[in-house]
């Protein structure tokens, strides 16, 4: 048996050569699928709706595959982000889904990369491990897989919607409404009176049991409404000197603003004062 480290070195490369291969692929059936489905779409519009069904199956077995190479993608970008785990001898538990899941899916696909990981896993765990995964003993393989790797006719179900699907695609009317087909509900296209979403209920008038209220209803209202009482500022300003308060339709009042009273003036004098003031100061001067 090769040393550990060597066969994580050659199984990082095949898990990275799988990973490349598998997306190739997956382009590939992808464009093979377009291709059939306006073929497809040809027959409906012909009306050869019955060798349309038996055609179809191919298109929904390609959408298979394509579905499980994702699905061994993922598996195998899973194990290169942890292939530090893969060091040990034993399996870690939470890699043994996609290792056995990859050891049972191999051998049933056309990548030859997966079949070069396959091979280096077998190496690795020994036979007794890969025996359990092709077996699916321990019921380990992703149920997934296993659904996807199932050799079996598709539902008539399934074919009629994938040619509904396909007609509507392509703009193509099929109204031909064969066995197995969805009940209404299950129909993306809402019915009028179905009550599906997007149907337009239809509007009802409003009736106005009260005369009045309708004549109010139909009055145009002010645009603009004024209070009853103009209120000025209280306090005097640049622009309102003299406030007030103006109440509507009330009589006329005296103006109650009190108003500066006026400095009192000084009294002229008298020529007589004056006299007597002369007369006290030559008394004074007297010896």
């Amino acid at each position: 048996m090769a040393p550990t480290s060597t066969l994580v070195s050659k199984l990082k490369v095949a898990l990275k050569l799988s990973i490349s291969r598998l997306r190739m692929a997956q382009q590939k059936e992808s464009a093979l699928s377009k291709v059939a489905r306006r073929e497809m779409a040809q027959l409906l519009e012909v009306g050869k709706e019955e060798s349309a069904r038996i055609r179809v199956e191919n298109i929904i077995r390609q959408d298979i595959s394509v579905e499980l190479m994702e699905i061994l993608e993922l598996y195998c970008e899973l194990l290169l982000a942890r292939i530090g785990l893969m060091e040990a001898k034993e399996c870690d538990p939470g890699l043994e889904e996609p290792i056995k899941s990859l050891i049972y899916a191999a051998p049933r696909t056309e990548i030859r990369e997966l079949q070069t990981v396959r091979q280096l896993l077998v190496e690795k765990y020994g036979k007794e491990f890969a025996l359990s995964a092709i077996e699916n003993s321990d019921g380990k393989v992703s149920e997934r897989v296993l659904k996807k790797l199932r050799v079996e006719p598709p539902e008539q179900l399934l074919v009629t919607l994938y040619l509904k699907e396909i007609a509507r695609t392509y703009g193509i009317a099929y109204k031909v409404t064969p066995p197995g087909t969805p009940p209404p509900g299950f129909d993306d296209d809402e019915q009028p009176g179905s009550g599906g979403i997007g149907e337009k209920l239809p509007e009802e008038p409003i009736a106005i049991a009260n005369p009045k209220a309708a004549e109010l209803a139909k009055a145009t209202p002010p645009k603009t409404l004024r209070s009853p009482i103009n209120v000025a500022p209280p306090s005097p300003s640049s622009e309102n000197v003299h406030p007030t308060i103006r109440l509507p339709d009330a009589p006329k009042r005296a103006n109650l603003s009190v108003k500066p009273a006026a400095k009192p003036q000084a009294a002229p004098r008298s020529l007589s004062s004056d006299d007597d003031l002369a007369r006290r100061f030559a008394a004074l001067k007297r010896p």
